[in-house]
């Protein structure tokens, strides 16, 4: 018998904590997951999962309401009417299916979900505050998964009705005439486009200089004239919103993100803040074991996602996920807590960042893996070699043509020394979908030079892509 109670121990049953858990049971590891709230965390239950289900629904109905789009196709329709609460039921009812069926994984498998919150005691040991008291339990290895919660900057009051984050919005409880977004991030831009497709103005208000900083600038160029400007959106750049108070009107106060001084007061239905998630590092006894979170909350971590003390390793201790401020994505936790239980079970294993990819599921989509040009020319002038970069459109495309939907762009960088792909950026029709075949040739360090070669299926969108690998190896 072993001396602990489980050879591995995982706090939170999100998608991170989950897919650990199921990768220790396949290795032959006891497992037990501690969760307080409900199986599936942030992506199934309050992101990823409901807003896909969001925006399936109000994407449908922006295209059926596009009359035009739809003569060119030779189609005519009477008046498209939808019911919001019929959308909103849609949502919740996959977010109840997942998070059923991700339960009973767990319990097929044989793995104990321990209901409360679970902290650390002391070195292997972990307390749980369950409905029927503290209880306490012991473990080989331990690791943790809690997540993140959205950011509300400092002045902004929430009420949950009229000011309130995607949390809240996923519920879609009601359909304001116009809606305030913090934040053009993915999360902004997903409810920019859900909101619009369903008849509601939005205000989007951006602290950077530029609306949607996170993505590639050529991106962002084009997602501007396609998710932005032909639609009920104004947009705010470079101003803050110093003070949000909810009611009826919303009152924001927008100031200056430079100097702070207030330029204007709005007026709106609603707003909602989506300035982006922080890690939930608090009450998770770490201070028993000597760790202390960085000045952003993130938990240190090393390149084996080990929990750092003081700079070293603490001994049977990991971390993954959101509170590790690699990543803030489900998939990536995911296969930070594989390469974890590999790493344990004595088959050391890392993850691949530059090969994960990322995805906004607006109409059309946008997708990303690896470098930005600007990061990669960073890096460029730090290694001694040249970034080249070659765009193709899918205005060009076959099957574009034929489905009528032909804005995007898809931009590949690369060296222009050894050919290797560097990063892809795709805005377009099922941007998603066409980033994978990318992030597979990243993992495997590939080069333009071979990718080139393979050959895609005609007519399909992924010869966008085709097209883009033949003119870079062309262009040498």
């Amino acid at each position: 018998m072993s001396e602990f109670d489980y050879d591995l121990i995982i706090i939170g049953a999100g998608v991170g904590g989950h897919g650990a858990a199921i990768h220790g049971v396949g290795c032959g590891l006891k497992t037990a997951i501690i969760e307080r709230a409900e199986v599936g965390g942030t992506c199934v239950n309050r992101g990823c999962i409901p807003s896909k289900a969001l925006l399936a629904a109000s994407g449908r109905v922006r295209e059926l309401r596009d009359t035009h789009h739809l003569k060119t196709l030779g189609i005519q329709l009477g008046n498209v009417n939808f019911e919001r609460q019929a959308i909103a039921d849609h949502a919740d009812n996959i977010v109840a299916k997942l998070r059923g069926d991700m339960t009973n994984s767990l319990k097929r498998l044989g793995i104990d979900v321990i209901q409360g919150w679970g902290k650390i005691a002391a070195p292997q040991k972990v307390t749980v505050d369950t409905p029927g008291g503290e209880k306490t339990f012991t473990a080989r290895d331990i690791i943790l998964a809690p997540g993140s919660v959205p950011f509300v900057p400092p002045g902004i009051e929430l009420d949950h009705k009229t000011v309130f984050t995607s949390d809240d919005a996923l519920k879609l409880e009601w359909l304001p005439q116009w809606i305030a977004i913090i934040g053009s991030g993915y999360i902004g831009l997903e409810f920019s486009d859900i909101y619009t497709a369903l008849g509601c103005e939005i205000t989007l208000i951006e602290a950077l200089d530029q609306l949607m900083p996170t993505f590639d600038p050529d991106i962002a160029k084009i997602a501007q004239r396609v998710l932005i400007s032909p639609r009920d959106v104004e947009t705010h750049a470079g101003k803050l919103a110093l003070k949000v108070t909810p009611g009826a009107p919303v009152i924001i106060e927008l100031a200056d993100a430079k100097t702070r001084e207030v330029v204007e007061i709005l007026e709106v239905d609603a707003c909602l803040v989506a300035t982006g998630r922080v890690p939930v590092s608090q009450n998770l006894g770490l201070e028993t074991v000597g760790v202390e979170p960085d000045r952003r909350k993130f938990i240190p971590v090393n390149d084996h996602l080990a929990v750092l003390s003081e700079g070293e390793p603490v001994p049977h201790l990991w971390a993954i996920g959101d509170v590790t401020g690699k990543m803030m994505l489900a998939h990536a936790a995911s296969a930070q807590g594989i390469a974890v239980v590999e790493t344990i079970c004595g088959r050391e294993r890392q993850v691949d960042y530059r090969s994960i990819p990322a995805a906004a599921f607006t109409h059309p989509e946008i997708s990303y893996v690896g470098l930005s040009e600007p990061a990669a020319q960073e890096m460029a002038t730090m290694e001694g070699f040249e970034v080249g970069t070659v765009k193709t459109y899918f205005k060009g495309n076959s099957k574009a043509i034929a489905e009528g939907e032909t804005e995007g762009l898809a931009k590949v960088i690369y060296r222009k020394d050894t050919g290797e792909l560097l990063g892809v950026h795709i805005i377009g029709l099922h941007a998603s979908d066409l980033i994978q075949e990318a992030a597979n040739a990243i993992a495997l360090g590939q080069s333009v030079h071979n990718l080139a070669f393979s050959v895609h299926t005609h007519p399909t969108l992924s010869e966008v892509l085709d097209e883009a690998y033949k003119r870079a190896m062309m262009a040498h």
